[in-house]
């Protein structure tokens, strides 16, 4: 094979099998691969929530009863509904029935306060609102009001199992609302869903809402094509056998969650296993009740999984791949799994206007670490898809250099909802500009340094954040790391950390200051440790260095 000499030569294909670079005919929509799943294996377990079973069958039936509901209540074709819940199967059974009504669905995170969530509903002009019983009768109730919604469905996530586990379902049954209808009663009383609305590969599915870790959270449009052809790379291109069981470990309301885990399985026709929300001994149970082959979270959650205390190896036997993507994935945290659990832990990397994955380590390989900065590759793209690395003209730097990272594939988003500036910004020409600092090898391995904004300018010296916490993850006493700049009077910005502890370790932050300092240039090393119980997270497991860059972020421990 010929060197590459530009990203348009694709140096990556050579890292693929011939499986993983053929051409890939996806369905037309997740739906319909949902539909022919359900017509070629209805008996099958769909959807697994403790000790609750639903086949693909019952999965199709109920969610007809949902369509059929809202439309009876006047929703029409491409209206937005709302969809605020765990992962539980009623967050599958709204998703479904919402697109068979040929509605558009906005997934929110049930962390949202009040004004949160009124922005959304605002925003994406939403008829209709799904959430949980207790949130509507609680906050929800007040932040639709004067809000588009005109209907509401609320759902008892107790239900459709018997274990009612403490750790998680740790809330009370609730009562239906008087002016909410209840989601699984609609669903049980049947019907069908309205004829002429079945979605096509061009009309948006998700509007998708970014994190919101900086400025006002914009709706991504992810279109049914975009969902369905990543849903079929990951059939494609991976290694879990069709049929196999997935664990949703990232939440479904995150783009990861719906895309990878919820998407990919309904195409390979398998069994998604759900656990309502993380905590690390509900998972660690479920995956020895599930025996799941593949599943993919971020970095945080499996820091939680290595620390406690009854992870084993049999917890971890089932699996073919593990993958980890939504945040940074500290080297040493790869060797922990290797060396605790016998499992390679795959990197990956994807936004939500790129329907989740644009690179991942491909099923069998392992990422380089690059020798001068620490990084570790997220993975290379797939053959459809072209990343480049842009200087701040928006032109091309050699390999090895860096730069921002840009994207063009079939999974890249047309736009952000309501918003022609921001998306002509963002997508020049059909080109997703990423904002996140990265380079590649001649090689196609794709390395993400940090966000542009993230960048700290100590003495006029850059300074990334990632490089300084990938550092502070090799100490054996750290569970997890954060990094940012702080004012200071002499150096305009200097290097903060943010660090906790892994359960029964002890180090205090001179002691991990030291540690860096003995392995990072002068200006690198952070100034200022603070050691917390926890660092502040997002509902879909990254750190929010919004919080700690603010005056009043959290400050245990100090040692400057």
């Amino acid at each position: 094979m010929t060197a590459a000499t530009t990203y348009e030569d694709r140096p990556w294909l050579g890292r693929l099998t011939p499986a993983q670079r053929a051409p890939v005919v996806p369905p037309e929509t997740v739906l319909s691969a949902f539909r022919e799943a359900a017509r070629a294996v209805p008996g099958r377990t769909a959807l697994a929530y403790f000790d609750g079973r639903l086949s693909y069958a019952e999965t199709d039936a109920l969610s007809d009863g949902v369509a059929a509901h809202l439309a009876a209540r006047g929703l029409e074709r491409g209206e937005r509904l709302a969809l605020m819940l765990q992962n539980s199967p009623h967050f599958v059974l709204a998703l479904l029935g919402a697109w068979k009504a040929g509605l558009v669905v906005v997934p929110v995170n049930p962390m949202y306060k009040e004004r949160e969530v009124r922005h959304v509903l605002d925003d994406a002009g939403a008829g209709a609102l799904v959430c949980a019983g207790p949130a509507w009768q609680e906050r929800l109730r007040t932040a639709a009001a004067g809000s588009p919604v005109r209907t509401v469905l609320t759902a008892c996530e107790r239900g459709l199992q018997t274990r009612d586990d403490p750790r998680v379902l740790d809330f009370p049954r609730a009562a239906p609302a008087d002016d909410a209808d209840d989601l699984l009663a609609v669903a049980r009383a049947g019907g069908a869903p309205p004829a002429g609305r079945e979605p096509v590969a061009g009309d948006i599915a998700l509007i998708s809402y970014t994190s919101g870790t900086s400025g006002t959270p914009k709706g991504a449009t992810n279109t049914h094509a975009n969902l369905a052809y990543n849903a079929e790379r990951q059939r494609v291109g991976g290694a879990v056998p069709e049929g196999s069981t997935v664990f949703a470990l990232a939440p479904l309301f995150h783009i990861t969650g719906m895309v990878v885990e919820l998407a990919g399985c309904l195409a390979a026709r398998g069994t998604l296993a759900l656990a309502h929300r993380f905590e690390a001994g509900v998972v660690l149970d479920a995956f020895l009740e599930h025996r799941p082959a593949f599943t993919v979270g971020p970095s945080t959650a499996y820091m939680a999984l290595a620390a406690h205390p009854a992870a084993t190896r049999d917890h971890f036997a089932s699996f073919v791949h593990l993958s980890s993507g939504g945040a940074p994935l500290p080297p040493a945290l790869v060797e922990r799994f290797r060396s605790a659990f016998g499992r390679y832990l795959g990197n990956g990397y994807g936004l939500t206007e790129c329907s989740a994955p644009c690179a991942s380590v491909p099923p069998g390989l392992e990422a380089p670490v690059d020798p001068e900065s620490g990084t570790l590759a997220v993975g290379v793209p797939g053959p459809d898809t072209v990343v480049r690395i842009l200087d701040e003209a928006g032109r091309p730097v050699p390999f090895g250099e860096r730069g921002e990272i840009a994207v063009r594939g079939p999974q890249v988003v047309p736009g952000y909802w309501g918003r022609p500036r921001e998306s002509a910004e963002a997508l020049p020409d059909g080109e997703l500009r990423t904002g996140d600092i990265g380079f590649m090898d001649r090689d196609g391995w794709l390395y993400v340094v940090d966000r542009k904004k993230d960048m700290i300018n100590a003495s006029g010296f850059k300074v990334w954040p990632r490089e300084v916490e990938d550092v502070l993850h090799t100490h054996p006493a750290v569970r997890e790391a954060a990094v940012v700049g702080v004012p200071d009077a002499y150096r305009g910005e200097s290097v903060k950390a943010y660090v906790s502890l892994r359960d029964g370790a002890a180090a205090g932050p001179g002691e991990l200051r030291d540690w860096c300092r003995e392995r990072l240039a002068a200006y690198k090393y952070p100034r200022e440790v603070a050691i917390l119980a926890e660092l502040p997270k997002t509902a879909s497991g990254k750190i929010l260095r919004r919080r700690l860059r603010s005056p009043d972020a959290p400050d245990d421990a100090t040692e400057r």
